[in-house]
């Protein structure tokens, strides 16, 4: 049986200890690197399946450590474990790169529950070897690769989780509170833009330059991902 290699890092020892003991126990080797800096190399040098990664961070923080990590291995899991719990924080910390956000305190079994989940969706999508298609875009999941008309377009890690939310769900009117649940993980909250903001975000670098116009607003409903018609 193969079993799944995590990196903790973490400042706090205590935090760090309970969390890999709560993995030993469940069959999973577990890593501790108590500053930023250390984690980064670990991560960089070593072969993990998933990261579990603090924000505030002797050395660079979590922001700048997901960054990096994101930079050369864009397909490793990487869950971000803090005290940081607004919206704002977020929203950061989702465009650094991470995968998902838990705010502490927490419980460990929801910890390990998210670890799963990040786990199996990350077999999913390499078994699949993705690559997404409509009119002359393209989206590849293992290299995380975007192009429209053979020529690559840069996308921030969350502008590249939106577009791949919309082309798996081409055609169908998809609301802003589903979006904000499935991709921030967060309640809509109908005084907050942030959506709206993404969507011109990924029009300015997908549609901007070309007449057949893919993503279109439903006012009221929400946004849907067609080719024009």
């Amino acid at each position: 049986m193969n079993v799944s290699k995590i990196l903790i890092i973490e400042d706090e020892p205590k935090v760090a200890s309970f969390i890999k003991k709560g993995l030993d126990e469940n069959l999973y080797e577990a890593d501790i690197a108590y500053d930023g800096a250390i984690g980064l190399k670990m991560a960089l040098q070593e072969k993990y399946n998933a990261i579990v990664l603090d924000i505030n961070l002797p050395m660079i923080n979590g922001y700048e450590v997901c960054k990096k990590i994101r930079q050369n291995k864009p397909n490793i899991p990487i869950l971000m474990l803090t005290a940081l719990g607004t919206t704002e924080d977020k929203l950061t910390g989702f465009d650094s790169g991470a995968d998902d956000y838990l705010i502490k305190p927490f419980e460990f079994r929801e910890l390990l529950a998210r670890i799963k989940a990040l786990l199996k969706r990350n077999i999913i999508g390499n078994a699949a070897g993705n690559t997404l298609h409509i009119a002359d875009l393209e989206l590849n999941t293992d290299s995380k690769i975007v192009k429209r008309t053979n020529l690559k377009i840069d996308l921030t890690a969350k502008e590249f989780t939106l577009l791949e939310y919309l082309m798996r769900n081409r055609g169908r009117v998809i609301s802003r509170s589903e979006l904000a649940e499935k991709i921030w993980e967060i309640t809509f909250d109908t005084g907050t833009n942030v959506i709206d903001v993404y969507i011109n975000f990924l029009r300015k670098k997908i549609d901007k330059d070309h007449s057949n116009k893919l993503i279109h607003t439903h006012i009221g409903m929400g946004y849907v991902l067609k080719e024009s018609e």
